[in-house]
């Protein structure tokens, strides 16, 4: 049956609307906790901000890892084949579990490496404990990412907006008690905030996967069906999707963290104001995030089937309606720019400087959300590697130099770190949107093993 284009939208809609509530819901606790740490001190802030820049790009790496899940889920969905769908949440779980233990000992390390590149001592202190503290979570967030995604690949994102929307009140009260010190718990800052968002994180890990294995129609899926061999058998595609995403994504939060070790080396005031200014830019980019993801579902599901003319259609409609969702958004960013800095802090040398960032944000959300949802869909038709090496290019040898340059021997600052990041958006953007058109018109072959071109 050809679809219309209102019914191309109004799938994309139906799949994004849970997964960007769920996506962005992940980052709510951050916002929440760099809000109130805000009105606490906002040195706070700073150590906040320094302490989860290993911890995100350590999380990254590891949901990339498991995007094999969401996609392989989704096609054996699309091909009619639902039993096939457990087995592939099953093998992700210890390989989820085994990815977080080693993060979590990588974030012992912290503190050394801060004073290694030359943060000041309080810096590096405050933020290795915020990096040790965020390490300890790190396996149950990639169970509960994984268990998210396999229930995306399912068309099913609605359980995992739930357990997102619950967590995101216990973290408000665990940080009320934690951060400023209520009902005779001491008042421990920064190093709270991330005690309570780690807390809610075991919390939604258990809660998702428990629905997962005793949802109605678990046997339909295969939920508990046992596995043909171990569990690292049979998931060569799965894996091999996975490892590209690990490395993209890798990739994309290590150049971007590297800013925050460049914002460090500016000054405290300069490293908090780019923590705030770079978690409006993600809490805006799980938006992105979202569509990208209900993308992968619709052009994988379209793969699965065989269905060439949907699967095209489906990856440029989802650019369509990010591109104008992140004009809404910059719009908005842009007018309220002076009330969304005094809702993040109360400090007045931070309220200077934030309206100034927000405008350079608002100049390149539709780069940003479009460069995510074209790398889903580039993955969702089965290219593994290429969407890596664009964003290897965009932000490792366009980002991160420009970033230096216009931040040291210009001297702008963290205006230059976010003009940096517009280049590198706008880079990536231009070279994942040119590879999904020749990919898909059949000029050059995805670097998959299934051809996307009919």
């Amino acid at each position: 049956m050809q679809l219309t284009l209102r019914d191309h939208l109004s799938e994309l809609l139906r799949l994004a609307a849970p997964v960007v509530v769920a996506r962005t819901g992940i980052l709510t606790m951050a916002t929440a906790d760099i809000v109130m740490l805000g009105h606490y001190n906002a040195e706070d802030v700073a150590w906040y901000g320094i302490g989860i820049t290993p911890f995100i790009v350590l999380l990254l790496i590891g949901i990339g890892l498991l995007t094999g899940t969401l996609v392989m889920t989704s096609h054996a969905r699309g091909a009619g084949r639902p039993a096939d769908c457990g087995p592939v949440w099953r093998r992700s779980l210890p390989y989820a579990l085994l990815i977080g233990l080693i993060g979590t000992i990588i974030c012992r390390f912290t503190e050394p490496f801060f004073l290694m590149i030359g943060l000041a001592p309080a810096i590096a202190i405050g933020g290795g404990a915020v990096t040790a503290i965020a390490g300890l979570a790190l396996a149950p967030t990639l169970i509960h990412s994984n268990s998210t995604y396999f229930m995306e690949g399912l068309a099913r994102p609605l359980p995992g907006m739930t357990v997102i929307l619950f967590g995101n009140l216990l973290n408000l009260l665990l940080n009320w008690l934690l951060i400023f010190g209520h009902w005779g718990f001491p008042a421990m800052g920064a190093e709270g905030a991330i005690i309570a968002t780690s807390i809610v994180r075991c919390v939604m890990a258990t809660a998702l996967a428990g629905y997962i294995w005793w949802m109605p129609d678990q046997a339909t899926f295969g939920i508990r069906r046992p596995l043909e061999g171990r569990w690292w058998r049979g998931s060569g595609e799965q894996w091999r999707l996975g490892y590209a995403a690990g490395v993209s994504q890798g990739v994309e939060s290590a150049a971007f963290n590297s800013l925050t070790l460049m914002a460090g080396l500016l000054g405290p005031v300069a490293l908090a104001s780019y923590s705030i200014s770079l978690n409006v830019t993600a809490l805006i980019f799980m938006l992105a995030l979202g569509f990208g993801a209900a993308t992968a579902v619709r052009v994988g599901a379209a793969r699965g089937a065989g269905d060439h003319a949907r699967m095209v259609t489906a990856g440029w409609i989802g650019l369509g309606a990010t591109t104008a969702v992140m004009i809404v958004l910059g719009v908005l960013l842009w007018v309220f720019r002076n009330e969304i800095a005094a809702f993040y802090t109360s400090a007045a040398d931070l309220r200077m400087i934030l309206p100034a960032l927000f405008t350079i944000i608002a100049l390149f959300l539709i780069a940003d959300g479009g460069q995510v949802v074209m790398t889903f869909a580039l993955r969702g038709a089965g290219d593994a590697w290429l969407p890596t090496a664009i964003h290897l290019m965009s932000f490792f040898v366009v980002m991160i130099p420009s970033a230096w340059i216009l931040a040291f021997p210009m001297g702008m600052g963290v205006r230059g770190l976010m003009i940096a990041i517009a280049m590198g958006a706008g880079a990536a953007l231009l070279a994942l949107s040119l590879r999904f058109r020749l990919a898909t018109r059949g000029i050059v072959r995805v670097s998959g093993k299934v051809p996307i071109h009919p």
